[in-house]
């Protein structure tokens, strides 16, 4: 019998903001998340729990400035994407809605859109799944700095 603890994906994402309305948008808009909960405190909307009806990950969207603004410019997270075909489209449609990327490019594990940025400047990165494990190397592999 494993010792290893059984653990079955990600229940959900949360990401601090400092304008919960203008993250909602953004989010809704240019990436297609729906509004499943609101969380109500003391009559204030503090956060908001969203759904992707294709594939994208729970994400809850907190009120928190502070931390927001501490967390700005960092990818906490990447979201998959199932192909190459989809990434670019993925791409696309964001810059048809005016986002600024830095488009998408091969990496030794696959594809990935980078430099797409919230309105609090969370980064956000964008990978095709499965993951390419290069050959000759195990998986999980490393690489050197």
């Amino acid at each position: 019998m494993s010792t290893t603890p059984l653990l079955d994906g990600i229940h959900h994402l949360k990401l601090p903001v400092s304008d919960l309305e203008k993250s909602l948008d953004w989010y809704t808009t240019n990436l297609g998340y729906e509004l499943m909960v609101n969380f109500v405190e003391q009559g204030v909307r503090m956060g908001v729990s969203l759904d992707h009806a294709r594939g994208g990950p729970p994400l809850a969207l907190r009120l928190n400035p502070d931390r927001a603004a501490a967390a700005a410019g960092f990818d906490y997270f990447a979201i998959g994407v199932p192909g190459q075909e989809a990434i670019e489209a993925l791409a696309g449609h964001l810059t048809e809605r005016g986002v600024e990327h830095g488009g998408v490019i091969r990496t030794p594990v696959g594809w990935v859109l980078l430099g797409v940025h919230d309105p609090d400047g969370h980064e956000l990165r964008f990978y095709t799944v499965p993951l390419e494990v290069p050959e000759g190397l195990p998986r999980p592999f490393t690489r050197e700095s």
